[in-house]
């Protein structure tokens, strides 16, 4: 090319060849900057690949009932505590009259049932709502909010009816206790406690856990007004999710209503994602001191931890740490407002990444109803209750993996650095013929020819010659010059003595 260039042929050949020569290396630089650009734009896909395994871990399983407090296990204290929490009181420490209205229409309605001889589980309530002789016990005995959930909440054992994990018989023995924004909640499967971990090695109904429980919905606590604590709904609240992984049950868990079997089938899914540039997971460690692994849900229960006690200086029942918990009161004037805020409007306190490796669970629901006509009666003589009892209170759920795989999905650098030194080596090729070696070709001609002329001092005019082989003594050094046109040399030679 450069002999085309700068040798030989006629001018206008010179010309030709020089005009294709830029426009080939304008053509090199332009794709060549193009797939720069490409590069460091860090693209990514995602690669999705099913795997068969030989058993896998079941997942925990947390269930919440709906409803959090028993009202015929209050006590008078407990009213008292609770009273202001609830928007039971007004300031003056009287019944509002909303609350007041719900439990006389609640015993209106009950007139029925005490005839029949049972009583209504809210009728002790309202005999305990006097409060003009009553004498407040001093603060310090007063119960803490998780003495009081824990008590007044729902007991695993009255509302678990049946429980099978893989055919074979389970109980309250086989869950754990935790506490969330429902208040009591029960975790199967969760490692804690020293209990091994439950794997399967089937897919398919029955191969996975079966539940059947009482929501236990004619006990709820009265509805007399909208608040955080009073529930419209009857049902239990179920997150499925890893061990590793806190339950954030009131944001991800779904609901299983009463009067229908639920079946939900699994299919495990192990998320891989890339950091910057090419993704935004966080690749490092959890800086916590409650939690030892990252995930989102950790992350939002520690910035909502660290939220309220620094505005509050307590913490609610479900958040970890040492701080004091939140009194009723704290609750009503600070806690809930405060972590409401935090939830709905403030989104740059709690900035949660999403972890780099996780795994995830999709599920698939479905419902038939429950009880029949035909087993109505069989049901409602077994537990001792009426057929309406049962069609109002009574759930199944059945949890199982769809089939013994597991989903990854990766995330993948597109585009790298061997791709794009491949690209530019094929652009070389095919627009100026070169090639790695012939770079290094080109500067070994640079080395050898024009770096020994640079060094060449100033030539008398009598030590030139218009011979096409010049010979120069440098410094002890000798050079060959390859011939060149005698109008290209600057100086030919100077020799020392």
């Amino acid at each position: 090319m450069c002999a085309h260039i700068f040798l030989s042929g006629s001018y206008p050949r010179r010309v030709a060849w020089m005009l294709a020569f830029l426009a080939a290396l304008a053509l090199l630089f332009t794709w060549s900057s193009n797939r720069v650009r490409y590069l460091l734009s860090s693209p990514v896909y995602t690669k999705a690949h099913m795997v068969y395994a030989k058993r896998l871990v079941f997942p925990t399983v947390t269930i919440c009932n709906q409803n959090l407090l028993l009202p015929r296990r209050m006590k008078k204290t407990d009213i008292f505590s609770a009273g202001r929490w609830l928007e039971l009181f007004g300031m003056d420490w009287q019944v509002s009259p909303a609350a007041r209205d719900a439990l006389n229409t609640l015993r209106g309605d009950g007139g029925a049932t005490e005839s029949a001889g049972t009583e209504p589980p809210w009728t002790s309530l309202s005999r305990i709502l006097d409060f003009k002789h009553f004498l407040p016990p001093p603060r310090e005995s007063q119960p803490s909010m998780r003495q009081l959930l824990d008590r007044l909440g729902h007991q695993l054992e009255e509302m678990l009816l049946y429980c099978r994990y893989q055919g074979e018989l389970c109980g309250p023995r086989n869950f754990s206790t935790i506490f969330t924004r429902y208040g009591k909640c029960y975790t199967f499967n969760s490692g804690l406690d020293g209990q091994p971990l439950k794997v399967t090695t089937k897919g398919g109904m029955g191969n996975g856990l079966e539940l059947m429980l009482d929501i236990q919905q004619d006990e709820y606590l009265p509805v007399w007004g909208e608040t955080d604590e009073t529930s419209f709904e009857a049902g239990i609240k179920v997150q499925i999710h890893t061990q590793d992984e806190p339950p954030f049950i009131d944001q991800l868990g779904f609901g299983v209503a009463p009067g229908f079997q639920t079946f939900v089938s699994c299919q495990e899914q192990r998320l891989t994602y890339l950091p910057p540039p090419w993704g935004d997971c966080k690749s490092t460690p959890i800086n916590s001191d409650f939690f030892s692994s990252y995930s989102i849900t950790a992350c939002r229960i520690d910035c909502e931890t660290r939220y309220l006690v620094e505005n509050c200086n307590c913490r609610m029942v479900h958040m970890p740490g040492d701080a004091p918990y939140c009194t009723p009161e704290q609750y009503k004037e600070c806690a809930d407002p405060a972590l409401d805020f935090l939830v709905e409007k403030d989104n740059d306190y709690c900035v949660c990444e999403t972890p780099c490796n996780m795994t995830r669970y999709g599920k698939e629901l479905s419902f038939v109803k429950i009880p029949s006509k035909a087993s109505a009666k069989y049901l409602a003589k077994k537990y001792n209750k009426t057929e309406q009892y049962i069609a109002d209170n009574i759930l199944v759920l059945d949890i199982y993996f769809e089939a013994l795989n597991y989903e990854t999905i990766e995330q993948k650098k597109a585009y790298e650095l061997a791709g794009l030194l491949g690209d530019i080596g094929g652009q070389m090729g095919l627009f100026i013929g070169a090639s790695i070696l012939t770079v290094l070709e080109l500067f070994d001609y640079l080395y050898e020819v024009q770096f020994p002329l640079f060094l060449i001092p100033t030539c008398k005019k009598s030590h030139f010659q218009h011979n096409y082989n010049v010979k120069c003594v440098m410094a002890n050094h000798k050079y060959l010059i390859p011939p060149l046109n005698p109008a290209a040399y600057l100086c030919l030679a100077r020799i020392f003595d």
